[in-house]
């Protein structure tokens, strides 16, 4: 590949402007945005008179056979994910496809076949994983700074009014708390712990069958425990601690993509970790878009920071909690 890569952007909804108006924003990010489409000529053509891009497509299919896009953003709800992406993978595009990757483990693993029998890139825009503060807490756990870790705590949730019509109430779209929020708290402590050995949960449900507020509780061979809940009923802290057996790390706020975490080791007086300087306003999308860039200009088709197989352990467990508060989708039923 050469020296720029060009993006093509699937979707024109909330995060994909973010995504967007991030990319944009690299300073000598060796990126561009070349095209982008939505189900709509007009949607597509307002989002890029908005950020200054070339082309507009009304449909999927004309984006990912535009010649001049090297790799897709999905930016689609996820009970898409498995459609769009496999069309970009389709027709050879390499993918960045957001979280949760997608409705269940066997849409995941589909998607990561067809990628590594393509020899194309595929990463899940698990963002959380490229920050850079959440990426030093990770060489801190390697490295020992807090013992062995013994709990994780995390978790994730708004308080909502959502009608019987919106999609989070909406099983035929993977709604309900799990997939929206709840995969950031399950990714944190598998990113800490990797996938575990026992999953235990239990969830309010709405009339149509989806989890309004869940609670998980998970279990590793080591003795390690991680209690995670998700919610759209309920104002949560957003917050993470990480306990061992020789101090902690707390994520007071927003811990999946954090500006500060605070670090007690024992017998030390509590150090404040806080973000280096960087550019102004963003969303903190950059980085994975970074490490995307940074991935395909170096040839590679697996991302370090956000593997294929972490993702695919992460939707095995969310499936397996679905399974334990009795949540299926139409999908499900799928071969």
């Amino acid at each position: 590949m050469s020296g720029t890569v060009r993006w093509g952007v699937l979707a024109t909804g909330g995060i994909a402007a973010r995504f967007t108006e991030d990319l944009l924003a690299m300073p000598d990010s060796g990126a561009e945005v070349v095209a982008v489409a939505s189900r709509t000529e007009a949607s597509a053509r307002a989002f890029a008179d908005r950020f200054g891009i070339e082309r507009a497509y009304g449909s999927w299919a004309e984006l990912v056979a535009d010649d001049s896009v090297d790799v897709v953003y999905v930016a689609t709800p996820h009970s898409a994910h498995r459609e769009a992406a496999g069309l970009a993978l389709e027709a050879g595009k390499h993918v960045l496809c957001e979280k949760a990757f997608t409705l269940n483990a066997r849409e995941a693993r589909e998607l990561a076949g067809l990628a590594r029998e393509r020899g194309l890139f595929l990463m899940e825009a698990m963002w959380t994983y490229c920050n850079p503060l959440i990426r030093r807490i990770t060489e801190l756990v390697r490295d020992g700074a807090i013992g062995e870790i013994r709990t994780v705590q995390a978790d994730f949730g708004f308080a909502g009014t959502f009608g019987a019509e919106h999609r989070l109430r909406d099983p035929a779209l993977g709604g309900g708390a799990l997939l929206d929020l709840g995969v950031y708290p399950v990714s944190f402590a598998q990113l800490l712990l990797g996938e575990p050995d026992r999953v235990q949960a239990d969830a309010l449900l709405s009339p149509e069958g989806v989890d309004l507020n869940t609670g998980m509780l998970l279990g590793w061979d080591s003795g390690a425990t991680a209690l995670l809940s998700c919610s759209i009923v309920a104002n949560l802290p957003t917050s993470a601690i990480v306990t061992g057996t020789e101090g902690r790390i707390d994520l007071p706020r927003d811990f999946f993509h954090p500006d500060h975490f605070f670090l007690h080791r024992s017998g030390r007086e509590p150090e404040k970790v806080v973000t280096g300087p960087g550019p102004q306003g963003l969303s903190g999308m950059q980085y994975e878009a970074a490490e995307v860039t940074r991935a395909l200009l170096a040839g590679e088709t697996e991302s370090p920071l956000v593997p294929l197989d972490g993702s695919l352990a992460v939707m095995r467990t969310l499936d397996a909690v679905r399974d334990r508060i009795g949540v299926r989708y139409p999908a499900d039923d799928r071969a």
